[in-house]
């Protein structure tokens, strides 16, 4: 129970400073929203993104992984669509850059608490 809020409050605090990145374009108005966000792209990512993967998978494997952030992309641009204040400047390439900037600052955080021994 507790490694879920860790990792729901973390990728909340990933999502607010990804929004603050000038260049991506993704925007979240206030922490309220990043934490709804997480939420939304967590189920999003669990359920949708885990059957995507799964019929793509030929086609992540022939691609290098390629598809995979594409896939990645679009769940974040379903999850941005779902809440509201959390929004996407140029679409899909934010999506895209956004995606990858939270897999960027997740791992950091991750690794950080790891190092300080709270996970």
């Amino acid at each position: 129970m507790w490694g879920l809020l860790i990792t729901w409050i973390v990728t909340s605090i990933s999502l607010f400073i990804v929004s603050r990145l000038p260049f991506l374009g993704v925007e979240i108005d206030k922490f309220a929203t990043a934490l709804w966000s997480a939420i939304v792209f967590g189920l999003l990512n669990a359920t949708l993104g885990a059957v995507l993967k799964f019929f793509a998978f030929p086609f992540i494997f022939l691609t290098f992984g390629l598809v995979a952030l594409i896939i990645n992309a679009a769940i974040f641009a379903l999850a941005a669509a779902f809440v509201e204040g959390f929004t996407l400047r140029n679409g899909f390439w934010s999506a895209l850059l956004g995606s990858i900037a939270l897999s960027l600052v997740n791992s950091v955080c991750f690794s950080l608490l790891g190092q300080a021994g709270l996970l």
